[in-house]
């Protein structure tokens, strides 16, 4: 799969995410943002849910394939449980390897009279959202190999819920969300491109 305007398109995004992240004038928006978003009290069970169900379901959907195509013996569907699982393997790579370069602190812990976490225990750096990346890694995969609208769009309107609600939860800016979920989109275009090519 040759490489498209849209994937030029995701390495700005990222770029320009983390030029927001490193530059001091660029926290104005970011913090302004969050503070309009996240209550002082969030414990919304909606956005409490969305968080949570970020890691489950970005396991379970490449698994369960797994399981079904090897029970139907579907080697079709077997192969795009591969590409989906590639998503996710290289998304987290991708997010802990910037994690540790950016090393950007949780911004409750920057300002701690204006955010309100709803776990405050969180200890990993802020840029990106794993959960974010995660999500939209597994929405891009499914977007990709079921090229139906009543899967893609439930797909990305989860994956957009999981990202609102870790501003909700005051535990990222909003430019750990949108680089979150650049490198899940770029992750899944990636690991689409890798496995066709390793299938080959």
């Amino acid at each position: 799969m040759p490489i498209t305007h849209f994937h030029y398109k995701s390495i700005l995004l990222l770029a320009g995410c983390f030029l927001f992240a490193t530059q001091t004038h660029a926290q104005n928006w970011d913090i302004n943002l969050l503070k309009d978003i996240n209550p002082a009290q969030p414990n919304s069970t909606v956005w409490k849910t969305a968080t949570s169900s970020a890691y489950p379901v970005s396991i379970g959907v490449p698994v369960g394939l797994w399981v079904i195509s090897k029970i139907n013996h579907n080697k079709k569907d077997e192969q795009k449980s591969y590409k989906i699982a590639g998503s996710v393997i290289i998304s987290a790579i991708t997010t802990e390897g910037l994690k540790i370069i950016i090393n950007r602190q949780r911004p409750y812990y920057k300002y701690p009279f204006d955010i309100h976490p709803y776990d405050a225990t969180e200890m990993g750096k802020s840029f990106p959202s794993a959960h974010t990346s995660l999500a939209f890694a597994t929405a891009t995969s499914l977007s990709l190999e079921y090229k139906k609208w009543y899967i893609s769009l439930p797909a990305f309107l989860w994956a957009s819920s999981v990202g609102y609600s870790r501003l909700y939860q005051g535990e990222h800016y909003p430019s750990d969300v949108l680089a979150g979920a650049a490198v899940g989109i770029g992750s899944a275009y990636l690991s689409h491109w890798l496995t066709k090519k390793f299938f080959r």
